[in-house]
């Protein structure tokens, strides 16, 4: 099997699933529990938010677990909204978010606030001129992800950040979920105040995440119970889904140093043979995140395409895995300005530290036969 899907989701780490059921079977107490069974729990929750923030390189104060992206997006972005509404309704975005950012601002606009949907360039990068001139008086929240989960398009959050740093009624939040473990994006000083991260891009578990909120940053609650988690989310914690999600961190940041270049090797060898074949269009720039190829092949449905990829054993995707069973364009390639038919044509393939090249050119060899095979009966 050729697994091409990472940005959909990963093969979780034997060593995190190790982490996982022992945590389960010998710490099964409630951390807030006053009881030693508890407190056990609670010492290894307390441990957990420690040694992510190291990773992070933050306090500890400043960790939330979650369940993933989608929770961590969507208290980011509503946790602002309904904090600070008092100070201004207006939040910037851009229109190639995750649908868990846009569907979040949508359901705002539903309330009365104003979104603004900037548009990308033909790489799929933001301007940061354009953010600049939409700020108002009322931009409480911009939220713009570091690197798209479609097209692997990195946004210039850095210079995004200084920009929103001295706007001491602004706050900005990055969707972090493709880029962690791939493309290093420094917190402290940043002018970042919240991140999302999640556990199963990363070889981690579904249903673990992070959402780092700086600290003076008030949000929203939108979990009321036990004030857990300094009342940011409240409700009894997973902490075998935390300890594991720090040893997926741990590991991902491992190989992000020794294994640098692996991912862009990789990315070179898949464009190269890709531009071999004529019928194939590839829409991802060179200079974006290595981890994510995007290509069309016009004239042929994507679906048609990765089914009889599926046949050999050979899995990649369309669109957001969020989004991938409806059948009209990608809204990302649309919006960096491709045809309909291209955009309605788009493939992905997702790389991680796993792949190797020896799977990159059986690839390639195979999705040529499919298209070979494809144009007979279409002819």
């Amino acid at each position: 099997m050729i697994y091409f899907d990472n940005s959909a989701t990963t093969k979780p780490d034997p060593s995190v699933l190790e982490s996982f059921l022992q945590i389960s079977q010998k710490y099964y107490g409630n951390p807030s529990s006053v009881h030693r069974f508890g407190l056990e729990a609670e010492t290894l929750l307390r441990k957990a938010h420690e040694q992510a923030a190291e990773i992070l390189r933050v306090n500890s104060s400043e960790i939330i677990f979650t369940s993933g992206g989608t929770e961590g997006n969507n208290t980011a972005i509503k946790g602002i909204a309904l904090a600070h509404q008092n100070r201004g309704n207006h939040i910037i975005t851009t229109q190639i978010e995750h649908p868990s950012v846009l569907e979040a601002c949508h359901s705002l606009e539903t309330l009365g606030f104003d979104v603004t949907y900037l548009p990308v360039n033909e790489h799929g990068m933001v301007d940061v001129k354009d953010v600049k001139q939409a700020l108002t008086d009322k931009t409480i929240l911009v939220s713009i992800m570091h690197i798209n989960n479609e097209l692997g398009s990195i946004q210039p959050i850095e210079a995004i950040g200084q920009l929103v740093k001295k706007r001491p009624t602004t706050y900005f939040h990055v969707d972090h979920v493709q880029g962690f473990g791939k493309q290093t994006l420094p917190l402290h000083d940043s002018g970042i105040d919240l991140c999302t991260i999640s556990g199963h891009k990363i070889h981690g578990l579904k249903g673990t995440g992070i959402l780092y909120v700086k600290k003076g940053t008030t949000l929203f609650s939108l979990f009321h119970g036990g004030n857990q988690q300094g009342n940011y989310r409240s409700g009894t914690e997973n902490v075998a889904g935390d300890v594991s999600l720090v040893k997926a961190m741990r590991l991902i940041k491992e190989q992000e140093i020794n294994s640098k270049n692996h991912l862009y090797e990789l990315n070179q060898l898949l464009r190269e043979l890709l531009q071999e074949i004529p019928e194939i269009m590839i829409n991802t720039s060179a200079s974006q995140a290595p981890q994510i190829l995007n290509f069309s092949i016009p004239g042929y449905k994507p679906e048609v395409i990765i089914h009889a990829l599926g046949e050999r054993e050979i899995f990649i995707s369309t669109k957001s895995a969020c989004s991938s069973k409806k059948p009209d364009e990608s809204a990302v390639l649309h919006a960096v300005g491709f045809s309909q038919e291209r955009s309605k044509s788009g493939l992905r393939v997702s790389l991680s530290y796993q792949n190797t090249k020896e799977e990159i050119e059986l690839f390639c060899r195979s999705l040529r036969k499919v298209i070979q095979q494809l144009s007979k009966v279409m002819g």
